[in-house]
């Protein structure tokens, strides 16, 4: 039993009574908007240009009948 209550109350969170500065606390508030906001466009890069690549391919090839039938052309 004694082992039960040490685990809860090693899990239990304690207050910190730490303070940050104001320049400090708005650094990381836009380090970590930064971050995100990187890794959003890092994830819409990987998805909207080969995208873009090939829609740009797939009008080329309806412009133009005769690439069709060439499709290993560059």
């Amino acid at each position: 039993m004694a082992a039960g209550a040490g685990i809860t109350l090693a899990a239990l969170p304690a207050p910190a009574y730490a303070y940050i500065g104001p320049g400090a606390g708005l650094g990381a508030i836009v380090l970590t908007l930064a971050l995100a906001v990187g890794v959003l466009l890092l994830l819409v890069g990987m998805v909207w240009f080969p995208l873009k690549r090939a829609l740009k391919k797939r009008r080329a090839a309806a412009r133009d009948p005769e690439r069709q039938a060439r499709p290993h052309d560059p």
